[in-house]
């Protein structure tokens, strides 16, 4: 019977050791769990990332945006206390990607490790919930391209946007163009066209990518005409043929957004999870500027016009 005791005794007291240890370890994988919106430091630039850390069995999987693109699967994300490490397939298969940080009261710093020798640092913030608005109320229209000059745009490198007869044209690849105003929540009507085989875009917020491309006769897909680039995919595809003149009539409140395109919607009041490839800042909280895409294709716009929403009236 003292036998017993002692051993009941030192069974006691390991496990009383064990469960605290279990409970920081789940407490430290809560804190790290979540979506991440990040900027890669360069030397001279910053670049808005995205990273997602979620449970699978048990161990951490998730997704990571780098600058543009797609957001790529992550296998395995290995975690200790509260340092995290994960790697990925670059440019070249046997090209590998690394990636480490921790995470301390909701800021995330790390660095990121690239095949030719180079390193960036990292820094984020939990990605917000931002609210929604069940009975909005909305502003006047606002007119975005004058039809005349690019008054109310600029350029984000060396310009080869011109506007001629009313239409804002980017004639060949080059630089992105981003409006001065910027906004939180509207609606936008735009018009645009596009050569055979042509790519463009509409971000809203500078971070979220509609998807303009000649994608008649395809199959629906999240990098197709009327997507959410990377995310959502549309429910139709209802793209004209190239050279005519097509429309996206888009609201968008908080993550909430409706895509209707040449009359049809295709995407019905969903959620946009995170920023997409080539968004030009990380902060979802603030306003932000239309930017359309023009380092792709030639594509041309007409017709821009937002309107805001302007009272809360939940």
């Amino acid at each position: 019977m003292k036998v017993n005791l002692t051993i009941k005794f030192k069974l006691t007291i390991i496990w009383l050791f064990v469960i605290p240890i279990s409970i920081i370890a789940q407490e430290n994988a809560k804190s790290i769990e979540g979506r991440w919106n990040l900027t890669i430091h360069e030397k001279d630039n910053n670049y808005a990332s995205w990273l997602e850390i979620k449970p699978w069995s048990s161990f951490m999987v998730g997704s990571f945006l780098h600058i543009g693109g797609y957001p790529r699967p992550i296998s395995k994300i290995d975690v200790n206390d509260n340092f995290f490490s994960f790697s990925l397939p670059w440019e070249m298969e046997e090209d590998i990607l690394m990636v480490k940080g921790n995470i301390s009261e909701d800021k995330l710093e790390g660095e990121i490790y690239y095949p030719d020798g180079k390193l960036c640092k990292l820094s984020g913030i939990r990605a917000p919930e931002l609210p929604y608005v069940k009975n909005p109320v909305w502003g006047k229209p606002i007119v975005l391209f004058n039809g005349k000059d690019l008054n109310g745009w600029k350029p984000m490198g060396m310009n080869q946007w011109i506007v001629e007869s009313g239409v804002l044209k980017s004639p060949k690849p080059g630089s992105n163009l981003i409006s001065i105003q910027e906004f939180m929540d509207f609606k936008l009507h735009i018009e645009f066209r596009y050569p055979k085989h042509g790519n463009s875009g509409v971000y809203l917020r500078g971070r979220y990518e509609v998807q303009i491309a000649d994608s008649k006769g395809k199959i629906p897909a999240n990098d197709q005409f009327g997507s959410i680039f990377g995310f959502l995919e549309p429910n139709e595809m209802v793209a004209l043929e190239p050279s005519e003149w097509q429309r996206y009539d888009i609201t968008l409140i908080g993550r909430r957004v409706t895509v209707k395109a040449n009359g049809k919607i295709i995407i019905n009041d969903q959620r946009i999870p995170a920023i997409t490839g080539g968004a030009i800042n990380s902060n979802e909280l603030e306003p932000g500027p239309f930017m359309l895409q023009g380092d792709h294709t030639p594509v041309e716009y007409r017709n821009i016009v937002v309107t805001p929403l302007i009272i809360r009236n939940d």
